[in-house]
């Protein structure tokens, strides 16, 4: 369940507050919501000091998959426990593009993630969707007609495909946690005995990573040269690093950042990179900022816990889906563009 962050209100001296200033500073105050924590000069150049969170929509139940739309200028994004797939636009608020998004036979207690998570833009401008309910991810045409692109692996149905994204050269790599299904990796229609990565390419379905607990948010870097996975595990919250090769198969998976002593709500979830190779991540208490080597730059903490993120308006804009709300903050960067957008 959420946990509402609570504003921290500073007293700091008239020295610390000058924009002039290049250290750290620590939390930072906006005339938005929630609060902004800077603790490397190198956050400056990605949120500007005089950003803020705004609030754009809320109510929904658990939201997820942000995806924006740039020929119509709207925002697509998942409502997970809703089983529905949401639109917003800065004239219309939100509103419902599709019914049973996720599953087409509802089951489970209330709060089960049986609907759609991540999303993605598509050629010819449909967009791909992770289905949990019905394990499988589905292309949605412009007239919302939905067919499966893929279901199973070696005659097995997925577990429930969280996050996706695309290689420049067109294939398509997703992840395959066990969250849609009731009982987790207890549950007895569970049929892949792990928790996987997958790589869709020219027809063929390769599993690529298979050791990850809880595999979920995932990313490329600028150059396509390095996969970014987030493992949304209790027991071991972090994010891996994989070298990419020129057959689209990774190696040298290595931690990159590891959050399990974290005490704040919230999971290495999904994730966006700017066009500098900066990732913005959720995770414990909020989307935490690193420098493509690594170092934590800054954390951007709406008042709800974010699950994911996603780049819209001029490139410019950072949309986050966080629990029950919709949230987004203008940057300097720039981020990072997905071959379809």
């Amino acid at each position: 369940m959420s946990k509402t962050l609570a504003v921290i209100v500073i007293a700091i001296s008239t020295m610390a507050c000058s924009r002039s200033d290049k250290t750290a500073s620590g939390p930072d105050e906006t005339p938005g919501v929630g609060t902004i924590v800077r603790l490397d000069p190198a956050f400056d150049a990605l949120v500007p000091r005089g950003a803020r969170i705004e609030k754009l929509a809320g109510g929904f139940q658990f939201t997820e998959g942000p995806l924006w739309r740039p020929l119509e200028k709207k925002l697509w994004f998942s409502d997970v426990m809703g089983n529905v797939v949401r639109q917003w636009s800065a004239g219309g608020g939100a509103s419902v593009v599709l019914e049973n998004a996720g599953s087409d036979h509802p089951y489970g207690p209330p709060g089960s993630f049986i609907g759609p998570n991540g999303e993605i833009a598509d050629k010819d401008g449909t967009v791909l969707i992770c289905q949990h309910g019905n394990r499988r991810v589905v292309r949605v045409t412009k007239d919302l007609q939905i067919t499966t692109l893929v279901d199973r692996f070696e005659g097995k149905r997925f577990n429930s495909p969280n996050d996706l994204v695309y290689k420049y050269d067109g294939s398509l790599y997703f992840t395959d946690p066990p969250y849609g299904l009731i009982k987790g990796d207890e549950d007895p229609s569970k049929e892949l005995p792990y928790n996987g990565v997958f790589r869709l390419a020219n027809g063929n379905l390769q599993l690529i990573i298979k050791d990850l607990t809880r595999p979920n948010g995932i990313a490329f870097s600028p150059d396509q040269k390095v996969l970014y996975i987030a493992n949304s595990d209790e027991k071991q919250k972090l994010w891996m690093r994989y070298d990419v090769a020129d057959n689209g198969g990774v190696s040298n998976g290595r931690v990159f950042f590891d959050v399990t002593g974290e005490k704040e709500d919230g999971l290495p979830d999904g994730m966006k990179l700017d066009s500098q190779g900066n990732l913005y991540c959720t995770g414990p208490g909020g989307i935490w900022v690193f420098s493509k080597d690594g170092k934590h730059l800054g954390t951007i903490k709406p008042p709800e816990i974010p699950a994911n993120c996603n780049w819209g308006d001029d490139g410019k804009s950072l949309y986050m889906t966080a629990r029950t709300g919709l949230y987004r903050i203008k940057l300097a960067a720039t981020g990072e563009r997905t071959l379809y957008q």
